[in-house]
């Protein structure tokens, strides 16, 4: 068994457990942000003061050795107690001032939040904002992120969560879509246009499918994962596409078409750790941002709809 010495530097354990957990030191570097030549030297300087080899070299990238599988256990205890220990003293911090770092999916991030940033910054000067656009899920009991707004319930333990709202979706076309191809006057009409799908995601395929409608992928003639992306290929006249009325209501190159269509709403979360909560700051701008989004208005449907 092997016996770990004296570890003082925190870095060189969170590089061996970067590394454990993805398998090479490319993957480990994207998670951490640190170059492949640093966690390189950070796992020999590991192995060193450990006086074991960690990892087996191989073709495909790094193994963990017999060693390395008995101490990962124990590293990741060491990560949830110092986890534990950060979550706690930021917890009892008192000041309203400081940095909260926001995640939000892409498209929300460039849709949605940056009025509601804008004021929380004028009301509350002495908070710095961050914002972390992306479609993946980061985790909050690792401070990748304080506050999530996200469009889905969190699913992680230890996780205060909120149902702010729910936004009203409806399909879209461009208009100079529109008056190239005709106005669908019905559901099934609508079948017979061009609809813009997701590739690899199945959530409009299972949403149609749900609702008594033939779907498969190749019922879409142009695919994209990328929710901003996906807009703009709606917003070029690429075909019938569903979007958040609070966004697309505004657009003026886009027509909605008023269809008999009950399609389910986007529910909007907002999730952060339960000592995270404690913080002055953080709860301020936890409390702000449940304002601004409730506040996020979807306009009175455009006079250019088309008939049923």
């Amino acid at each position: 068994m092997v016996m770990p010495r004296d570890i003082t530097d925190w870095s060189l354990v969170q590089s061996f457990l970067a590394v454990a957990e993805t398998g090479s030191l490319s993957a480990a570097a994207r998670r951490t942000g640190r170059s492949q030549p640093t966690l390189g030297r950070q796992i020999r300087a590991f192995e060193e003061s450990l006086g074991v080899v960690v990892f087996d070299r191989h073709a495909r990238g790094l193994r963990l050795s017999e060693a390395g599988q008995e101490i990962l256990p124990m590293a990741r205890q060491m990560r949830d107690a110092m986890q534990e220990l950060s979550l706690s003293a930021a917890g009892r911090s008192e000041r309203l001032e400081g940095t909260v770092r926001i995640t939000a999916s892409v498209f929300a991030s460039h849709h949605l939040l940056p009025p509601i940033l804008s004021e929380i910054r004028r009301i509350e000067p002495a908070i710095q904002l961050e914002l972390v656009p992306t479609d993946s899920s980061e985790n909050l009991l690792y401070r990748e992120a304080d506050i999530a707004v996200r469009m889905y319930p969190p699913r992680q333990v230890d996780i205060v969560a909120r149902h702010i709202r729910d936004l009203a979706l409806a399909p879209f076309a461009a208009i100079t879509y529109l008056d190239r191809r005709g106005r669908p006057n019905s559901v099934p009409d609508l079948m017979r246009h061009d609809i813009v799908g997701f590739d690899t995601s199945d959530l409009i395929i299972a949403t149609m499918r749900q609702m008594g409608f033939e779907a498969e992928r190749a019922s879409f003639p142009v695919r994209c994962d990328s929710q901003t992306t996906y807009w703009e290929l709606v917003r070029a006249g690429c075909g019938i596409g569903f979007c958040q009325c609070s966004v697309a209501r505004k657009d003026p190159l886009v027509e909605e078409l008023a269809l008999d269509l009950e399609i389910p709403p986007l529910p909007v979360w907002l999730a952060a750790t339960q000592a995270m909560r404690r913080t002055p700051r953080l709860r301020r701008v936890w409390n702000l941002l449940v304002e601004g989004l409730r506040e996020v208005d979807e306009p009175p449907p455009s006079v250019r709809l088309s008939p049923h």
